[in-house]
């Protein structure tokens, strides 16, 4: 059994879905712990009879600590602060013997077994950023991303996980400070600081708008292919990490500010969205008018429409309507 556990919100709540769909489809042996920020994500996901799914509460997890922070982060500060402590909560409560956590807006397009099997007698599995150079924020936002990790039950993971989580409680913020960054430049060092630890080798596991430019995507036998440009490397796509997708007024996406190809929007993003459409439908069937995606709040001044004409020169401008994608 291979278990699992995210977080999100209302906002992100038709991406978490999707996430879990995604695994469902492709992984038999799993659990997933859905930790639900609001209290609008937690009826929503209670009503939903999930399979292979325990939908937690933040009345059930949140202890004093957690509560006074809560009152001085940002929201995002404070998903970042509590990342560690999902894990432990899950590894503690349910005595579990390795927990992953995964980002709420990842996807898989094969079984992310494989990848949590690469660890073999590692405790700690990481997953480095891959950065294109163009795109390398190693010294600003980590070499690490904290989208998937691995900590097993043992001596050195728990190690790990509770000085991450002591970090943590004492400084997470959406700013660089003294080498730190939110909850993943801590990260940095922990082939050094802490014995056990592994960085995940399989490429397929980890590609992201940040990475994409430096492979070729293409479908063969009903899976993503990804063909490594620098030495013609092949291999299966196992998860994607659709960070920095917005959705917009009158049906249109944004992808970010990165170099995406036609290639990338056909076998990535595509089966992404109609996942995404066909949970949106199902909501709306069961009368869950207001899960619909919510739309991120970007007011289109003089300011915006030049950072946009630049981002076309750079050919980075990802806005889309759906449709055209799902076209494709």
């Amino acid at each position: 059994m291979y278990n699992y556990c995210t977080l999100f919100d209302s906002f992100y709540l038709t991406r978490g879905l999707a996430m879990y769909e995604s695994l469902k489809k492709h992984s038999l042996e799993f659990h997933l712990f859905i930790f639900a920020f609001d209290d609008e994500s937690g009826l929503i996901l209670n009503s939903l009879d999930l399979t292979n799914v325990t939908i937690i509460g933040l009345k059930e997890f949140e202890n004093k600590e957690l509560l006074e922070l809560k009152k001085h982060r940002k929201i995002a500060e404070y998903c970042w602060t509590c990342t560690p402590f999902v894990i432990d909560y899950c590894i503690k409560k349910y005595n579990l013997k390795s927990c992953t956590y995964l980002d709420a807006d990842l996807y898989f397009f094969a079984n992310p077994n494989v990848l949590i099997d690469e660890m073999l007698n590692s405790s700690v599995l990481i997953t480095e950023h891959r950065y294109t150079p163009i795109y390398d924020q190693s010294a600003t936002s980590g070499i690490y991303c904290v989208q998937f990790m691995t900590f097993k039950n043992d001596l050195n993971g728990l190690k790990a996980l509770h000085w991450w989580k002591n970090a943590c409680l004492d400084w997470c913020y959406d700013r660089l400070e003294e080498g730190k960054f939110g909850d993943q430049k801590y990260l940095d060092d922990w082939n050094e600081r802490f014995e056990g630890v592994h960085v995940l080798k399989n490429i397929g596991g980890g590609v992201a708008p940040w990475n994409i430019q430096q492979y070729i995507f293409l479908k063969e036998k009903n899976k993503v292919i990804g063909i490594q440009k620098s030495d013609f490397y092949k291999f299966d796509l196992i998860f994607y990490h659709f960070h920095g997708l917005k959705f917009l007024e009158n049906d249109n996406v944004e992808l970010g500010n990165y170099i995406l190809k036609k290639t990338d929007l056909k076998f990535i993003y595509k089966p992404y969205l109609e996942t995404i459409s066909a949970i949106n439908q199902d909501l709306k069937l069961k009368n869950l008018f207001e899960s619909q995606n919510k739309l991120s709040n970007i007011k289109f001044n003089c300011k915006i429409l030049l950072k946009n004409i630049k981002r076309m020169l750079k050919k980075s401008y990802n806005i889309y309507k759906q449709d055209y994608i799902l076209g494709l």
